[in-house]
């Protein structure tokens, strides 16, 4: 019983054949082969698997099954290919929500330009709400009108993104609205969200765009892994390799691409993991495991170089939270990989200035174009030849100039080592396994880095996919009011292990590996995230039916990738390169930040784009584990700065006078919700002017954050633009709290009502008096609730001499200062605890990952705990934090909706007693890897984590002032 693994890349076909008879021990690397990428895909399949093949010897109908990973539909992103990838129309069923921040927000403006479409919000349009109603009813005409205009546009491409779509658990909504707009318009190829990804709106939609881009080449790409098949005789079963390293059928990979977007990353990482004995095979190489070395993975292909973390156990570093393909944020669990435009088939500029390496690759060319092999384009190959390199004993290069060789070395290396800094967690030395086919091109040292080839290293990709899993998983939202959960959860897995069947699994060997419960907040009918993953060995199956697929259409002829004329080319690179056209929504990227300062200009700070990043980050900090999403409310901020000129602006809080009115306005109900139902930009305001249309007032000073943790830290900068006033550098909380009768001057007194909640359609709801705040509180609560629990609310204005006398000064300066901090430490490589409590002292309560989490919902309210425990010798990345002492008992961290209080766990044989050792009102971050703040909702098992401990007097004391 054998296996193929195949890996086409850009500019290589490896493939490498493996005997598995033995499915619990080592496996045998029986032969390898290395062919180019051709440009009908068919042929350097053949010719690879040919060559094992014939290098093995075996009998062709004991190959039980061939698994392909490929790069080539990321790299078409990756280059911003505009030949290979298509223009998205997209269409948003979200009623009157989700305006503020529109399609294609976050993309890098490259992209925008290739894949940018028009976009559909369709009013009456289906979408749910968080308790399964309907936001509006279906409307035909509307899609129709919508299905014209796509097609009059000559657009062919659709991504159909319903709200709350995964609780529409048979897609019945985005199903018939892409039924609806194929029949008015055949022509139309339909992306559904709810077959991409699970909660979260925006990631979710950047995903099915990407998709969309790129089904037409995965339709093309696919068909030619069929027809190699044929044309060598096989008539094993062919499987895609997925993201995390499984494995999926080729009808489910034509439909879904973007989830083989980093299977080429992850087979290669697994591929060297077993090549290097770090995983549970037969040792190959002896690699040192000393634990403060960090081990990456570079794989540098023909045409990109794919850096990925592992650990000395063989297991890799998972991405945080969100993974960003070519710059646009989605959601995916994978490993962490950082990609660069470079490869062995990689373009050197030259000119009497400079000397540059790439983004541009003659691809699967490489043998025709490169000087090397006859052609006329100077290649990073080239380079390795002329250096005197060996590819093959005949390839000479005609003279190129010793200065040139030697900047193109330098360039590569320059290259390398800045992204391998990227992805280092520390300043400890690293160890880097190199594969690929063109890891030759590295051939300097680099700095702080041991580089190791192992054996077979230009075959790891093909090595990978051969040992892959078939796996299944659902990521879904369900209502647990009125069900037993166990029987919900009981359905769950057994769609993921149906799923991991269907994907080529052996039924006898499938196992639930993963299963998470994730309750949403504030919600008071038990909606509950649900996703379960389930795995096992492919089934040993000898034969596939080949039939035609009716994904593969007559016209892919012609989406056959033909020769770029050289004035495209030359567009496409100049568009890639110029850094003034990359993604809007990084600004601190290619700043010095140790010497950056705001613009401040008597007294008053005029926000830039760095300043927003710097502060959307220190509010995740100060939201103390809740506070609501801060990415979300940084776009829609960056939206409104670029629309304004010089409005939006911080004052001082003793720069109010005591006769200014200031306002309060933020957002109210469910993070959960606002992730998923966006916001229209409208409820703020639509609060605001009515409670002062009731009050009286037509003007106004100032306004004021409620609290600065999280989003609502955040809310009031589209706020003071819209109005022309100033944002004061302070807020009422000092930190994210769930309530309103904690905000300061209300927990001193002054009351919260009049106050009024507003959403997108219009309803304004107002508590004109209460008997107490905690009554405005409840009364509001349940009116969110009535309309879905994302809604806006504005207090009660207040004086500047209460403001002045109740507020926590200085807030927003100081999350400004911990942005900064964290971004100064990813940049450096320093430790980002010891930079945050060079800004605001605290103490570092525990350093781990996290191992177990339990949430429930209580009155509304996300409550349980998660339990940290210390990391393992060789999961350590960096040495302790210089004054502390290395704890090595769990660590416990209760919550509702923020962190309560810290304390160590001693266990007994049948006790558990706690240690506390820090409680609210200090504050309790719990930080990732990457020094971004984990929130009670987004905090998952096995990520790396450290808990911080802030004293509250510190939030409005150590911050910067104007001057």
């Amino acid at each position: 019983m054998y296996r193929i693994g195949v890996d086409v890349g850009g500019t290589n076909t490896d493939a490498a054949l493996l005997d598995a008879r033995s499915m619990s021990s080592t496996w045998r690397v029986l032969a390898t082969c290395k062919a180019p990428t051709t440009s009908d895909v068919t042929t350097g399949i053949e010719q690879a698997v040919e060559g094992v093949l014939q290098k093995s010897i075996i009998n062709r109908d004991d190959v039980v099954s061939l698994a392909v990973g490929t790069t080539q539909f990321v790299n078409a992103v990756v280059e911003a290919d505009a030949e290979r990838l298509c223009k998205v129309a997209v269409v948003r069923l979200c009623g009157p929500f989700a305006r503020e921040v529109p399609p294609f927000t976050d993309f890098p403006t490259v992209l925008q330009e290739i894949i940018g479409g028009p976009t559909f919000y369709l009013n009456g349009a289906p979408g749910f709400d968080i308790d399964g109603r309907e936001i509006l009813s279906l409307d035909d005409d509307q899609i129709k009108n919508a299905a014209e205009v796509i097609f009059s546009a000559g657009i062919t491409q659709v991504a159909i993104i319903g709200v709350f779509s995964a609780l529409d658990h048979s897609g019945r909504h985005e199903e018939r609205c892409g039924a609806l707009m194929s029949q008015y318009a055949p022509t139309l190829s339909i992306t559904c969200s709810h077959r991409i990804g699970g909660p979260g709106f925006l990631e979710r939609e950047n995903a099915t765009i990407l998709n969309a881009s790129v089904l037409p080449l995965a339709n093309r790409i696919i068909r030619g892994f069929r027809n190699a098949m044929h044309q060598l005789r096989l008539t094993c079963s062919l499987f895609l390799t997925q993201n995390d390293g499984t494995l999926t059928d080729e009808t489910t990979a034509a439909r879904f691409p973007i989830k083989t977007f980093a299977s080429g990353p992850t087979n290669s990482l697994t591929g060297a993991a077993f090549l290097a004995g770090m995983g549970t095979h037969r040792s190959r190489t002896t690699i040192p495991s000393e634990a403060e070395k960090q081990v990456l993975v570079v794989d540098v292909g023909g045409t990109t170089t794919d850096v990925c973390a592992l650990l000395p156990s063989g297991f890799p570093r998972q991405a945080p939270r969100y993974v960003k393909i070519a710059g646009v944020r989605t959601a995916f669990s994978m490993p962490e990989v950082l990609s660069i435009g470079l490869g062995g088939g990689s373009h050197i500029h030259c000119d009497s200035h400079s000397i540059v390496v790439g983004p541009d690759s003659v691809g699967h060319r490489l043998t025709v174009d490169a000087l090397a092999f006859g052609g006329d384009v100077l290649t990073a190959t080239d380079i390795f030849v002329a250096a005197g390199g060996v590819v093959r004993d005949s390839l000479r290069v005609p003279e190129v100039p010793s200065s040139v060789v030697a900047g193109a070395r330098q360039k590569i290396s320059n290259m390398l080592q800045q992204v391998i800094e990227e992805m280092k967690v520390s300043a400890a030395p690293v160890l880097v396994l190199l594969v690929g086919g063109g890891s030759i091109i590295q051939m300097d040292g680099l700095d702080g880095v041991e580089c190791i080839r192992p054996p077979h290293h230009d075959s790891a990709n093909a090595i990978g996919a051969v040992i892959a899993k078939a796996a299944g998983e659902v990521d879904l939202i369900e209502i647990l009011d009125g069900q037993v959960e166990d029987d919900v959860i009981h359905r769950a897995e057994k769609k993921a292990i149906m799923a991991a069947i269907k994907n080529g699994a052996d039924p006898d060997d499938v196992r639930v590996l993963e299963l998470e419960k994730i309750p949403l907040q504030y919600v008071t009918n038990k909606a509950t995230r649900i996703r379960v993953k389930a795995a096992g060995r492919l089934l040993s199956t000898q034969s596939s039916e080949i039939t035609a697929n009716l994904l593969y259409s007559q016209q892919e002829s012609s989406l056959e990738k033909q020769d770029r004329p050289q004035q495209l080319q030359r567009e496409i690179e100049n568009r890639i390169t110029n850094p003034k056209l990359q993604s809007l929504v990084t600004p601190s990227v290619g700043i010095d930040i140790s010497s950056y300062y705001p613009e401040v200009k008597d007294g008053v700070w005029y926000v830039s784009p760095v300043d927003l990043e710097f502060i959307s980050f220190g509010t995740g900090i100060l939201g103390t584990g809740g506070g609501g999403p801060s990415y979300l409310a940084y776009l829609a901020c960056l939206k409104n700065l670029r629309s304004s000129s010089g409005k939006m602006r911080i004052i001082s809080l003793r720069a109010l006078g005591d006769s200014d009115l200031c306002v309060f306005g933020s957002w109210f109900g469910a993070p959960s919700v606002s992730e998923e139902r966006l916001s229209a930009g409208t409820e703020i305001l639509a609060a605001i002017d009515r409670l002062n249309k009731i009050l009286g007032h037509s003007t106004f000073d100032a306004i004021v954050a409620s609290e600065i943790g999280g989003g609502n830290g955040l809310s009031p900068f589209p706020t003071g633009v819209h109005y022309d006033i100033p944002i004061v550098d302070a807020d009422l909380m000092g930190r994210a709290f769930p309530t309103i009768q904690h905000i300061t001057p209300h927990a001193y007194g002054y009351s919260a009502a009049p106050s009024t909640l507003a959403d997108a359609k219009g309803n304004v709801s107002c508590v004109l008096s209460a008997e107490s705040n905690a009554r405005v509180e409840s009364l509001l609560r349940s009116a969110c609730i009535e309309l879905g629990l994302a809604a806006a609310v504005a207090t009660s204005p207040l004086s500047g001499a209460v403001v002045k006398q109740y507020a926590i000064q200085n807030t927003m300066s100081l999350a400004w200062y911990l942005g900064r901090a964290i971004h100064q430490a990813g940049k450096m490589k320093t430790n980002v605890v010891q930079e945050i409590f060079a800004v605001c002292p605290g103490n570092l309560l525990h350093s781990g990952k996290i191992i177990d989490i339990k949430r429930d919902v209580s009155s509304g309210y996300t409550v349980g705990r998660c339990i940290i425990c210390s990391l393992s010798a060789n999961e350590k990345n960096e040495p302790p934090l210089l004054g502390t002492v290395e704890e090595h008992r769990n660590l416990v961290v209760p919550f509702q909706n923020e962190y309560l209080y810290a304390a160590y766990l001693d266990r007994g044989d049948h006790t558990e007693k706690e240690d506390i050792i820090c409680t609210v009102p200090d504050l309790i971050s719990i930080l990732g890897s990457d020094g971004l703040a984990l929130g009670v909702r987004n905090s998952d098992m096995g990520f790396a984590s450290r808990s911080s401990g802030y004293p509250r007097t510190h939030c409005g004391l150590l911050s910067g002032h104007f001057g």
